[in-house]
């Protein structure tokens, strides 16, 4: 790859990159085209000037789009099945007896949020965000504020932040040798950054449109589609552990934990067929998801400033628009971090803009309202309070303590780069 043409010192795939975001951040009704304009055009300035990090050309970027593969299916196929597992979930009746459980105050609104974030601890966070997003879509008699979307997709990232199972970013950490005791320090920024964002979001959503319990309703819960719920979030678990315990090499070449729930999917169709009409909406949502990342994969980002807090605080910002999976890569090949700092920064942090992380895309392709970079961020401002305070809380409470001796198991994990984005 030759070096890239800079502008006032910042290389040019990185200003393109910039205005594909703020077109989707100004026309947030043509999140799609903008993405999709925004990848050729980044590619087309590859193939013509600079070439990839695999190779010039053509060439260069079969290689690249090839390396990438894995990431890219899985999340294809992830967001696809969960907007079927969203309604089989939906069909089994037990949203509608969530009014019955959850305080019909603003009270109620902070438990679903915390129910999301204890789910994502051990599930897929698309799969939190979207039980989450769908719960709340009875809850709430479809009125689900803006402010309590942001709120949903930041308890599922946050949930997912200290557990090596819950991330993609953390399960990469503990295949590359950390701890899943290091990582699981996370939760005390995570912890309270919950109880910040949690509170505010949900009086937003209680003075929005509160949870009306309903009286002497009958609900018949169907338990068939509960199974399929069930056996597709225990499936992709299982595999999600097995694989990255016992079979990494894998991870880099097919998309296991993606396969793994299609593959429930058809074999519990026969018992309860799934909403094949929710694809098409969803189809549009995750390829928008995959442009970003195909882009933002192609960014010539060889390494990171020195490791440090403030190194590890910014990280977070950055994930908000920034794949956060390369930027782990490049922070274990660099070494030096504290590991449960850098799981929640990366992990929390895509929760600030709604394309910022697969959950807040997955929620998105719910509620198209949320498709507001503006809306996100006026109404979303507790999670970047929250991101903060929480970041400093943990900083004050356990100190900054680095891994300088991490061993950098780089040809290992580097085939985990492109396994399933959660």
């Amino acid at each position: 790859m030759t070096q890239p043409i800079l502008l006032f010192g910042v290389p040019f795939d990185f200003v393109l990159f910039a205005l594909t975001l703020l077109g989707i951040a100004l026309f947030h009704r043509q999140t799609l085209p903008i993405a999709l304009a925004g990848l050729v055009v980044i590619s087309a300035y590859k193939l013509i000037f600079t070439g990839f990090k695999e190779g010039a050309g053509l060439t260069g970027l079969g290689l690249h789009l090839g390396h990438e593969f894995s990431l890219l299916s899985n999340l294809f196929l992830l967001l696809m099945g969960f907007a079927l597992l969203s309604r089989h979930f939906e069909e089994s009746a037990i949203p509608d007896e969530m009014p019955a459980f959850l305080p019909d105050d603003w009270k109620g609104g902070a438990l679903l949020l915390v129910i999301v974030f204890v789910l994502s601890s051990f599930l897929d966070n698309i799969a939190a965000a979207i039980i989450g997003g769908t719960v709340a879509r009875h809850v709430f008699r479809g009125k689900v504020h803006i402010g309590y979307l942001a709120a949903i997709v930041a308890a599922s990232n946050a949930g997912g932040s200290g557990s090596v199972v819950g991330d993609t970013t953390t399960t990469m950490m503990w295949v590359s040798g950390v701890s899943p005791l290091i990582v699981v320090e996370a939760y005390v920024a995570a912890i309270v950054a919950l109880l910040i964002f949690a509170v505010p979001a949900s009086l937003q959503q209680h003075r929005y449109s509160p949870i009306v319990k309903q009286r002497h309703r009958s609900v018949v819960i169907d338990w068939t589609r509960v199974f399929i719920v069930a056996a597709i979030l225990i499936v992709a678990l299982v595999t999600n552990v097995v694989t990255n315990l016992h079979f990494p090499e894998l991870l880099g070449r097919v998309p296991v934990l993606g396969l793994s729930v299609w593959v429930v999917l058809f074999a519990t169709a026969p018992l309860r067929r799934p909403d094949w009409k929710v694809l098409p909406e969803t189809f549009k949502g995750t390829i928008f998801l995959l442009a970003l990342v195909t882009a933002a994969s192609m960014m010539p980002v060889e390494k990171l400033p020195a490791a440090s807090w403030q190194t590890a605080l910014g990280l977070g910002f950055v994930s908000a628009v920034f794949d956060n999976i390369p930027l782990t890569a490049l922070a274990l090949k660099q070494g030096g971090y504290d590991w449960g700092y850098l799981a929640y920064a990366v992990g929390f942090g895509g929760s600030m803009i709604w394309f910022g992380s697969s959950a807040g895309v997955a929620l998105s392709n719910q509620y198209s309202e949320a498709k507001s970079v503006g809306l996100w961020l006026r109404h979303g401002w507790h999670v970047v309070v929250a991101y903060v305070i929480g970041f400093f809380v943990m900083l004050a409470l356990i100190g900054w303590h680095p891994d300088p001796d991490h061993q950098k198991q780089t040809n290992r994990f580097q085939d985990s780069v492109a396994a399933s984005y959660g």
